[in-house]
């Protein structure tokens, strides 16, 4: 079975990137310093020091493995045949939403990267999935559990 396409914009490779180095430079070597720590309080039966170090340790290598796979099937989003003023993968989007006339800005990015909370949203997202072609000017609405949200785009970056 063919692995999933990861799409990433260079910053968020590079965030990825720099994870795993840190996963396997430095988190690694403080695990392995508290299990060697939790060993030497003696029984490691009923010690809970060592049960905590061998859980997290479990944790960083599982994402070492998940990021090493995603770094493998990563496609870059580049500018390159970008279509100007029509939102794509990549963009910088500036919305005004028309029911409470507030100004939003995000950037659409591929699920792995996808951070509400910083504006970057999924291309897989209803609102990135709605954006996705929209141009200057244009009334996107949107079908969300709690009905139906339309933006007008200002701008495309």
């Amino acid at each position: 079975m063919a692995e999933k396409e990861v799409i990433l914009t260079k910053a968020g490779l590079e965030k990825l990137e720099n994870e795993l180095e840190m996963l396997r430079t430095v988190k690694r070597k403080e695990v392995a310093e508290r299990i060697k720590q939790a060993i030497e309080f003696g029984d490691i039966s009923e010690n809970s020091e060592y049960e905590d170090a061998k859980n997290e340790q479990a944790f960083i290598e599982g994402r070492i493995i998940t990021l090493e796979k995603m770094l493998r099937n990563a496609k870059i989003i580049d500018d390159e045949g970008r279509e100007e003023g029509v939102v794509s993968l990549g963009s910088k989007v500036k919305l005004r939403d028309i029911e409470f006339d507030e100004i939003l800005e995000y950037q659409i990015v591929g699920s792995a990267e996808a951070d509400p909370l910083a504006n970057l949203i999924s291309n897989e997202s209803p609102v990135g999935k709605a954006l996705l072609g929209a141009t200057v000017g244009s009334v996107i609405e949107v079908d969300v559990p709690a009905g139906k949200l339309k933006y007008e785009v200002l701008e495309v970056n």
